[in-house]
């Protein structure tokens, strides 16, 4: 392997990529292997250091130290036949002494006794750091928690529109409230459709960039978490305000009046349709504020984008045309109000900044005085999702294990990062 020293500034990029510290390519940028082995903990006490990581760079020291032993050790591993080598080691090892190098039983290393090349061939303790935890571990059993807490509260938000179809006010008795966008457009009948079908292109192209993530259990039980409490907002929205339907050109299905048996199979056919207009499962009113159809165009525009490398661009704007076209299509299709698209992107764009804010800033785990945002109520099952998660999840991709054609030996990731 080439010497730490010699290492060039690509490769010391390349380096803090494999360890998981991309966050501090940026501050690096200049930096070669040299002059990383010069590293210390006072660099991290003023800018632009002291602005990447609330630990001071504890976590990057320490690897930095490993370098440091790694190179001291290769340094000299091939000068142990000769005296004047053993000499200037011993030298080394006595001006490294303060750096916690120390010879075993404070005997000099340099001292004669006779013995080969005139040196005593003492022990040297040299301190190796302790191997730490993964940054990012798996923990695929937090991620099945996540995902059961997305469908109950798909499934209640769901059943809670079977409930609020039996209130909804009939059409000639309460027509459609006045909308601006209406006032403005014309219905397209087959908008909806459209928006359908970008719903669906996104979520796929989603799920199959989530299946070839490397922390594909960290970035689901996210995207779970997000999702259901979205959908949980929306059961409660509905549900305390019911507004009549926003065109004459809607047919609900007839009120069950409290027959649940035939609810539940309203309910099981909607589920089993994705709650879909286009497959035929949808045809109850009352889920206006907000929409469902904008918070899914909206989250997985956001996760696709995220979890992608930069330089894709034109993947990042196609899939953000596609959601603007589908959203732009809601209102098209008046199906919905505009104020539930408004109230729908706001709370989707919030939730899923202010998740990976603190996601990424370790200071903002820690319950204080000062984090207010600590008092949400969602916190504390934020923290158990989050809480072993060491910086922000590298932009790392693998083929999935299904697809792995049948070899032998480790198997090597591909690095997409975010250059």
């Amino acid at each position: 392997m080439k010497k730490v020293a010699q290492w060039s500034v690509e490769e010391v990029s390349r380096w803090l990529m494999d360890e998981g510290m991309q966050e501090y390519s940026e501050p690096f940028r200049n930096v070669d292997g040299h002059s990383l082995l010069q590293l210390s903990q006072t660099d991290f006490q003023r800018p632009p250091l002291s602005l990447v990581s609330s630990d001071g760079g504890q976590q990057l020291l320490e690897r930095v130290e490993t370098l440091r032993i790694e190179h001291h050790i290769e340094a000299h591993k091939n000068g142990h036949a000769n005296g004047d080598a053993m000499r200037d080691l011993a030298d080394d090892l006595i001006m490294d002494t303060g750096n916690g190098i120390t010879p075993a039983g404070g005997s000099m290393p340099g001292k004669r006794n006779g013995m080969v090349n005139g040196y005593h061939k003492d022990l040297v303790k040299i301190p190796m750091p302790e191997p730490t935890r993964s940054q990012f571990p798996t923990e695929w059993g937090k991620t099945a928690v996540a995902f059961f807490y997305a469908i109950c509260c798909f499934v209640s938000t769901t059943v809670m529109i079977s409930v609020v179809h039996e209130r909804v006010p009939p059409k000639e008795v309460d027509p459609p409230l006045p909308d601006k966008f209406f006032d403005l457009f014309d219905r397209v009948e087959w908008a909806f459709s459209i928006c359908e079908i970008n719903g669906i292109i996104l979520v796929c192209l989603w799920l199959l960039q989530w299946t070839l993530l490397k922390y594909k259990s960290i970035v689901g039980r996210r995207f779970f978490f997000i999702v259901g409490t979205l959908y949980l907002y929306r059961c409660i929205t509905m549900y305390i305000t019911t507004l009549p339907v926003p065109g004459m050109h809607f047919r609900c299905s007839p009120k069950l009046l409290g027959d649940w048996e035939a609810q539940m199979r309203r309910v099981m056919k909607m589920i089993a349709g994705g709650g879909l207009t286009i497959t035929g499962s949808h045809s109850m009113c009352g889920d206006y504020l907000y929409s469902g159809h904008t918070v899914m165009l909206t989250l997985t525009y956001l996760f696709i984008k995220e979890y992608s490398p930069k330089r894709f661009w034109w993947y990042h704007w196609a899939c953000w045309l596609m959601s603007v076209v589908g959203i732009f299509c809601i209102l098209l299709a008046h199906d919905h109000y505009t104020i539930d698209v408004v109230v729908a992107y706001f709370i989707t764009t919030r939730l899923f900044w202010w998740y990976h804010t603190m996601a990424n800033q370790q200071v903002l785990k820690e319950p204080s005085p000062s984090n207010f945002i600590s008092r949400a109520w969602w916190y504390r099952f934020f923290y158990y999702l989050e809480e072993n998660i060491q910086g922000i999840i590298p932009r790392n991709y693998q083929v999935p294990y299904l697809w792995r054609p049948w070899q032998w030996g480790h198997v090597k990731y591909t690095r997409i990062d975010s250059e």
